[in-house]
């Protein structure tokens, strides 16, 4: 679902307090992009000319991949678009503008995200959709728009939504939606893959430890403290407490921790609680019992689409799915506070917060 979202900020970083190198590195560096504040900080090997690489390839994302042309302030109903704004059409954009008209020359990085996206539609049997755009935009969730929409209006969406009239043809280089009123929307996995971007530039460039978090899309790269093997803490979010508030930290090294849940973007009507992460089935915000699921992977792109994914499949299905793919590992936290995790996190995962039960 992309942009606006603040999407994900799932986790607290606990940094050494120490920092053994020298000279000492540029601070860490913030830009509002992709919808949510981006926070990189490289902490060996870091220069200002790595900090503006990377940050000039998150931009170059975010235009080609946003489902917006306007100004993201525009979208929430706040302030004036920033000049120049209306040039940045990006290749999703384009695409759904060609919706059941002909097929749109894209770049070939948007091919690839497009590709896994596909991918994760066929593993989840449609529950993670990229095309689930008409929904996002009905439901307006995050925007000054936000609704709760009739159901012949979401009957009408959902008629739209289907990862099958997605046509993507890496030969040609295009990719095209075959029904009129169709539109792609891939916030639920462009972030992650321009985190994998951000790690590969730090590491073309010889950066041995850094923290790239996108809105809470976490990657942490190398280990806190090499010399004694100490993995990087990451707290994964209370998602019934304020955000900074953690029900248990996480010890990774060279991994991707991401988060989604009902508290991420939502609004409230009527004492009920509309969240961002729409059915493909009912066109409403998923309800199973789930109030986050949290993914640690290798590769960014990847826990983003799985965490959308496990997500909307609910515990058991989203579970097995977890499990038929090689080094994913998942913490579940569900109404009643309950927390289960995965195999692969027993030795990783700790409970901090007495409020929840390991189980």
């Amino acid at each position: 679902m992309f942009f606006p979202r603040v999407k994900r900020n799932l986790a607290a970083v606990f940094l050494p307090v120490f920092l053994t190198s020298c000279p000492k590195p540029p601070p860490p560096q913030m830009e509002f992009a992709l919808g949510t504040v981006c926070s990189v900080n490289l902490f060996e090997g870091g220069k200002n000319s790595i900090y503006s690489r990377v940050f000039s390839r998150i931009r170059e994302i975010d235009r080609t991949m946003s489902a917006f042309g306007g100004d993201f302030q525009d979208l929430l109903g706040g302030g004036a678009a920033r000049p120049g704004a209306e040039t940045l059409v990006s290749g999703i954009v384009a695409v759904n503008g060609k919706a059941g008209i002909e097929a749109v020359k894209i770049r070939a990085d948007l091919i690839g995200v497009l590709e896994t996206a596909l991918r994760y539609a066929e593993l989840s049997n449609g529950a993670f959709d990229p095309t689930v755009g008409p929904l996002v935009s009905l439901w307006g969730i995050g925007t000054a728009a936000q609704r709760i929409p009739e159901d012949g209006e979401i009957s009408a969406a959902l008629a739209l939504v289907s990862w099958r009239d997605l046509e993507v043809d890496r030969e040609a280089g295009t990719a095209f939606l075959r029904r009129e009123g169709m539109a792609l929307d891939i916030g639920a996995i462009a972030k992650g893959y321009a985190a994998d971007e951000a790690v590969r530039i730090a590491g073309e460039e010889g950066v041995k430890r850094a923290i790239i978090d996108l809105g809470g899309n976490i990657s942490a790269l190398g280990w806190r403290e090499k010399k004694k093997s100490l993995p990087w803490r990451i707290g994964v979010q209370n998602p019934l407490g304020e955000r900074g508030s953690y029900i248990g930290v996480l010890a990774v090294h060279d991994m991707s921790v991401v988060t989604s849940g009902v508290y991420e973007r939502y609004f409230e009507a009527e004492g009920k609680r509309y969240h961002h992460i729409l059915s493909t089935t009912d066109g409403c915000p998923v309800d199973n019992g789930l109030l986050s699921v949290t993914i640690v992977t290798e590769s960014s792109i990847d826990a983003d689409a799985l965490s959308t994914s496990v997500f909307a499949l609910g515990f058991e299905r989203g579970k097995a799915l977890v499990d038929s793919i090689p080094g994913a590992e998942a913490v579940f936290v569900f109404n009643d506070r309950g927390v289960r995790i995965t195999g692969g996190l027993k030795e990783i995962f700790t409970i901090t917060d007495d409020g929840y039960t390991l189980y």
